[in-house]
């Protein structure tokens, strides 16, 4: 007969049998760091995910018995990285003998959590196959009784915690060594998987020709670890710390409505080596298989750069001067809408969701990039879209190689129109990249930004109307770079 595992938590009078258990403690710091897993954030999907990276550092109060025994703390999450879990006693009545990690892995990881407890294992009728300290859930189920005899079930329909507590996830069994019996302290941290945070930001463009936005950050936090997390104080990290073993965890909302949020309110910023940190004002609730949201800056207004862009080509440059006729030909192409801003502080990296009003004065979403990890002060730039009204099409119109004067001439036609009832401005960007040496030979509009790489202009597309922009390059090289 196939064993139904069915998991059955009654609250009855507690007893304790061979080991001591340890529940979790709700003095309980997380440190989270930045994850753009798509696993951890998904609004579907169940059990655990082994991704994301956390440090827990947890306060937990056992009761020992004098001399070397077994101590099992439970309520762990599923994926902790064994090498690094540390356990002592501030005040140095115990230590550590040994230490075991049980893995809450397969068809009986919530049973996992139960070993080192009093437990009744029940068969088909209710009757009582097994009582008594659980000692294995893998492959049956290991019960040592009261007698000292212990009993393998292999085929059971529930199992009974004989206390007011189902523990779950993984379970850390030790053997201490205590200078006496009673209550002691104990400090545990470790690393785990399946909790991750990243910055997730809103911007509602205001309406006016002039581009201002106001500007919502929020931190998307998600718990897919296996436990809940309850009154837990919580610091987030921004930035990219390197992990070298590869075994080891990598990296509807709960607060969907808007509000607004005071200062006091928002986390405490501070630099933590070479990245930055953010600790939240009050302890938090993080339920397993949840994605929560905290405010991380006050909202505020903020100016903003709308840009049209057409991109062609990019900062690559050849080993030697390209003379292929057919680099870099003509083509017709989409032209981009972008929104840049400045950081007003460290914007951390997330998700810009971008939303305007329309006639009806209802926002409407109308793009969404992300904002890598922007200091105080810089740029950051994201794409929306492509322009529905607006069109380019970039032709060659004249090409020519000079071996012995060791020239090569190049000019385009760019030629943009406009299907839209305003005018547009459009940003033309073109990067002469046949050779590292050029110079611009003619334009018809005068480039507003000339480097080294890039050619950059502005024009002025009248609506329902077109706008065309010529220029040409000259490429020079030595005799010793001649291809």
């Amino acid at each position: 007969m196939t064993p139904r595992r069915t998991l059955l938590a009654l609250a009855c009078a507690a007893a304790t049998l061979g080991t001591a258990t340890v529940h979790a403690s709700d003095n309980t710091e997380l440190t989270l760091y930045r994850s753009d897993s798509s696993a951890l954030y998904a609004s579907t999907g169940d059990g655990g995910v082994d991704d994301g990276y956390a440090v827990v550092r947890e306060q937990r109060s056992l009761t020992l018995a004098a001399g070397s025994h077994d101590v099992v703390i439970g309520d762990l999450p599923n994926f902790i990285d064994p090498e690094a879990m540390a356990l002592g006693f501030p005040a140095g009545n115990a230590k550590v003998v040994s230490q075991r990690l049980l893995l809450a892995q397969g068809q009986n990881a919530a049973l996992t959590g139960l070993v080192g407890h009093a437990v009744d294992v029940l068969g088909d009728n209710g009757q009582s196959l097994a009582s008594g300290s659980l000692l294995r859930a893998g492959d049956g189920l290991l019960v040592r009784g009261g007698d000292g005899n212990t009993t393998l079930v292999r085929n059971y329909a529930a199992v009974r915690a004989m206390g007011g507590d189902f523990p779950t996830g993984s379970s850390l069994s030790l053997r201490v060594d205590a200078q006496r019996a009673g209550q002691a302290n104990a400090v545990l941290s470790y690393p785990t998987a399946g909790l991750g945070w990243r910055a997730a930001y809103v911007a509602t463009l205001q309406p006016g020709a002039a581009c201002r936005m106001q500007f919502e950050s929020r931190a998307s936090i998600a718990n897919r670890s296996g436990r809940d997390w309850r009154d837990t104080k919580l610091t987030l990290i921004a930035g990219e710390p390197h992990f070298a073993k590869p075994s080891a965890p990598r990296p509807m909302m709960a607060m969907a409505r808007s509000y607004k949020a005071e200062s006091a309110d928002m986390p405490a910023q501070s630099t933590l080596a070479d990245y930055r940190s953010y600790t939240l004002p009050a302890p938090v609730d993080l339920p397993d298989g949840s994605v929560s949201q905290v405010p991380l800056y006050a909202t505020r207004t903020l100016d903003c750069t709308r840009t049209a862009l057409l991109e062609n080509g990019n900062s690559y440059q050849p080993p030697q001067p390209q003379i292929n006729p057919a680099f870099n030909l003509s083509s017709d192409a989409g032209i981009t809408s972008t929104l840049s801003l400045k950081a007003f502080d460290s914007l951390p990296a997330g998700y810009l969701r971008v939303l305007t009003a329309d006639r009806n004065g209802t926002p409407q979403f109308i793009g969404e990039g992300r904002i890598d990890d922007t200091p105080k002060g810089s740029d950051a730039t994201i794409t929306l879209g492509t322009a529905f009204d607006l069109r380019a099409q970039r032709e060659r119109t004249a090409f020519n190689v000079d071996k012995a004067a060791r020239t090569m001439d190049e000019a385009f036609r760019i030629t943009l129109t406009n299907a839209g009832d305003s005018a547009r401005a459009v940003t033309v960007r073109e990067h002469p990249s046949r050779w590292q040496q050029w110079t611009l030979v003619s334009s018809t509009s005068k480039p507003d930004k000339q480097t080294p790489d890039l050619l950059e202009f502005r024009v002025n597309v009248p609506a329902g109307g077109k706008a065309t922009l010529d220029y040409a390059v000259r490429y020079q090289w030595t005799a010793d770079q001649t291809p």
